[in-house]
């Protein structure tokens, strides 16, 4: 399978395509913005693909099979980048997708953004961003996977989670690494399709998790 990452110099993208790469049915394509990032996809076993999200991104969904958009504008860019990238281009993906007959699409969305107005106000316009983003994705007729995470750390992979369609994230966390596990996994997992669910570090391995959702 012919897999698209977008956001795949970040750190939860790089995690991705070394997941995906472990599987020798997968063929992984790191979309990145800047040449010099090149290197860094070829060593995690993916092939680098030159487009940004904020341009033309056709021609960078040639040939694909599946999407997984992890791409995010950052905490230190300022509300129009997060329009830009977090919702613009991944509607802008969704889109081409769409016109080149890619069925498969999985986005790393983020727990809150069915009630961003309860959320803190610096956090609001990105959580409103990937709600718009989502709602597009599961408008479009593709077979979507939405994935929406607690608090991101850094820690090591745990490899057991807990999923639900809404979970309690009071003090919640995961790590990145998990949550790259279960967005490699969501590609091939017919249980996941056409779902949205949240997910936290559990006490169940993530296939099982994902299982029961």
């Amino acid at each position: 399978m012919n897999i698209l990452i977008a956001g795949a110099n970040g750190t939860t993208g790089k995690q991705i395509i070394g997941e995906l790469s472990k599987n020798p049915q997968m063929n992984v394509y790191g979309m990145i913005r800047k040449e010099e990032q090149a290197q860094t996809i070829k060593e995690l076993g993916g092939h680098p693909i030159l487009a940004d999200l904020e341009g033309n991104v056709d021609k960078a969904v040639d040939n694909m099979e599946a999407i997984i958009f992890a791409a995010g504008s950052g905490p230190k860019t300022g509300p129009d980048k997060t329009t830009a990238v977090d919702k613009n281009g991944a509607i802008k993906l969704i889109d081409a997708a769409k016109k080149k007959g890619i069925e498969r699409f999985v986005m790393l969305s983020s727990v809150g953004t069915d009630n961003s107005e309860q959320a803190q106000a610096g956090m609001r316009h990105y959580l409103e961003a990937k709600h718009d983003a989502d709602e597009h994705l599961k408008a479009s007729g593709l077979t979507y996977t939405i994935v929406r995470p607690v608090a991101l750390t850094n820690e090591q992979a745990i490899g057991k989670i807990f999923a639900d369609e809404k979970v309690d994230h009071t003090n919640k966390s995961i790590p990145r690494a998990d949550v790259a596990a279960v967005l490699a996994q969501s590609v091939t997992e017919d249980i996941t399709f056409n779902k949205t669910f949240e997910i936290f570090s559990g006490n169940l391995p993530i296939k099982e998790a994902l299982n029961n959702i």
